[in-house]
């Protein structure tokens, strides 16, 4: 079993973006998003730091438009549901199937991406179902709607997004595209991964040397995108991710904060039984999540610090975790 354990606090995905702060915001003035101040200065910053077309940036924000529904999914993201529902949206026998299906027609580029980055199939097929429904769902919002929207006027994450509208528009540059109709989720993830500019620009890889990284509808370069990512983030080839953990008669579930990491010895002693074959020297973090029939616990493990790099929540990493199982259960079946 692994003995180290790291939840890996990266904003890197759309899903990570989970902050229900209700704060109240108000639309840009008429003239659209180049009547603000702020913008003003992003443009100035943005011709003098990378030498953008000051005339082309002017037009592009004049055009942006505020979105309402997009500070309101930020307020009210799925994270903050219970687990026994958050589970349904995910965990349902289509997507399962339709993870079969996409593993069965991409099962060759799959094991050269494990083989690259350690990284199971069925982890980042799973990554690709929750993330877009295998590719059928990547967003219809116009990004530069969401960044602006986000970036001056959502007070709450402002200085994150304005650093990811800056990645977006130096990615446009760069992939050469026209940052005015690329659309993606409500918090401007793109693609069939839903990676946020900055993730794009760091970990996208063209896996299958054609000379450019497309996240949109390449399908080798989405699936080994996911596992570079994963592999930078520190994912350990054949370690594992979670196990069940049951409160042994008498034990006090509230002494050990789930999240925070502990030893497995100092779990134990917390009065939770799970494998003994995990070390008690390993690192690793109690998982509680709100079952149809109360709490269930987990221990989770390095492994899963590193789901969570995707999107900083548990019940997206169980999510992922238990799909990739199924998937694999299923697919395993059917040999």
């Amino acid at each position: 079993m692994n003995n180290s354990f790291r939840f890996l606090r990266r904003a890197s995905f759309a899903g990570a973006l989970m902050f229900a702060t209700g704060a109240a915001v108000a639309a840009p003035p008429k003239g659209g998003y180049l009547a603000k101040p702020a913008v003003q200065q992003f443009i100035d910053q943005m011709v003098a730091d990378h030498g953008f077309d000051r005339t082309k940036l002017k037009s592009l924000f004049a055009n942006a438009d505020y979105r309402q529904s997009i500070v309101d999914s930020m307020n009210r993201p799925a994270e903050s549901l219970p687990w026994y529902r958050y589970r349904g949206i995910f965990l349902t026998a289509k997507r399962t199937t339709g993870g079969v299906d996409f593993w069965r027609g991409h099962a060759k580029t799959l094991a050269r991406a494990e083989k690259a980055y350690g990284v199971p199939p069925a982890i980042v097929t799973a990554i690709i179902g929750v993330e877009s429904y295998y590719g059928g769902n990547k967003g219809d919002y116009p990004v530069i709607d969401a960044l602006a929207t986000l970036s001056f006027d959502y007070p709450p994450r402002a200085d994150f997004f304005r650093r990811e509208l800056t990645q977006y528009l130096l990615l446009a540059r760069e992939q050469h595209f026209d940052p005015a109709e690329v659309t993606g989720s409500y918090a401007g993830a793109m693609g069939a991964p839903q990676f946020i500019a900055s993730s794009y620009r760091h970990y996208a890889v063209d896996f299958d040397g054609d000379g450019k990284s497309n996240l949109w509808n390449d399908w080798p370069d989405i699936i080994g995108s996911i596992a570079h990512y994963f592999a930078r983030n520190g994912w350990q080839r054949n370690g594992d991710i979670v196990v069940p953990a049951k409160p042994k008669a008498g034990a006090s579930p509230t002494s050990i904060k789930p999240g925070k990491t502990v030893t497995a010895a100092k779990l134990r002693e917390a009065g939770f039984a799970f494998s003994d074959k995990i070390d008690g020297d390993s690192r690793v973090a109690l998982v509680a999540l709100e079952g149809n029939d109360g709490k269930q616990y987990w221990v989770a493990l390095h492994n899963f610090g590193v789901i969570e790099t995707y999107n900083h929540s548990p019940l997206y990493a169980m999510a992922v975790y238990q799909l990739a199982q199924a998937i694999a259960q299923e697919r395993h079946a059917d040999k």
